[in-house]
């Protein structure tokens, strides 16, 4: 049996993980796993993508799963996902094309997709607005995090961030090119690479976001603890499968 993730708890019938930080009374988060669905094949069970080639009922009822189970307040802010660095004010309608979200209003759920990229949750020390970004290897690297942290609006030093599931650097083998940019930028990027086969380098994205925190002036953070990729009984990952399913991380005031 596949070992049970750190920090997961059941929600009725879903099994998510809720974030181990302080979040103030009021502020509510997890991320999903892949577990808990509906969906087959590739996407078994908990797909909540509907861009991946998933049966569209599927992904219908997941959501509605999701959305029982959390009680959530409202439908989940979904994103167009597309790898950049804007981030929008979430109002519960549309899809808008963006990599973060976030809210002062209560009953708004600010949520971001994964499969291997970094989602990583927001909220203030007073518990007055919440974000959600999400964060590849070029998000990250055109700077969604810093763009999430601006788009508060909150002195840095009174932010609250958890990093969710995503791939862990002994999966993720990146070209030069990549390891060129992050450094380009912070000289401090090197520690986040290690040498791999043939000018290939293991990234680890986690490191690269608590870099880039902290250069914000985000020094709350929390979580990075899990691996997509390794871990295939919980979760999606699409560096590993190329098809898959899509997990998500949500965020919400009461």
């Amino acid at each position: 049996m596949a070992p049970t993730p750190a920090g997961l708890v059941w929600q009725g019938e879903l099994p998510v993980i809720v974030p181990d930080w302080p979040a103030p009374p009021g502020v509510h988060a997890v991320a999903t796993t892949r577990r808990g669905g509906v969906s087959a094949g590739p996407y078994a069970s908990l797909n909540l993508g509907d861009h991946v080639g998933d049966d569209p009922a599927a992904v219908a009822e997941n959501r509605r799963r999701l959305k029982a189970a959390l009680a959530l307040p409202a439908e989940p802010h979904w994103l167009r996902q597309v790898h950049g660095m804007r981030v929008v004010r979430a109002s519960g309608g549309e899809a808008i094309e963006a990599d973060g979200a976030w809210t002062d209003r209560s009953g708004v759920v600010c949520t971001v997709g994964m499969a291997d990229c970094l989602p990583v949750l927001f909220c203030d020390c007073a518990g007055t607005r919440v974000a959600a970004a999400h964060a590849g290897w070029r998000g990250l690297a055109a700077g969604v995090l810093e763009a999430t942290v601006a788009a508060l609006a909150v002195a840095p030093d009174q932010l609250l961030a958890w990093i969710g599931p995503a791939i862990g650097a002994a999966a993720f083998e990146v070209g030069p090119e990549v390891r060129a940019a992050f450094l380009a930028a912070d000289a401090e990027a090197v520690t986040a690479f290690q040498a791999g086969r043939a000018g290939r380098w293991q990234a680890d994205l986690v490191t690269l976001a608590r870099q880039r925190l902290r250069r914000a002036g985000v020094a709350q953070v929390w979580g990075g603890h899990w691996c997509t990729s390794s871990e295939p009984a919980w979760f999606f990952s699409h560096r590993r499968d190329g098809t898959s399913g899509r997990m998500a991380a949500l965020i919400w005031r009461a």
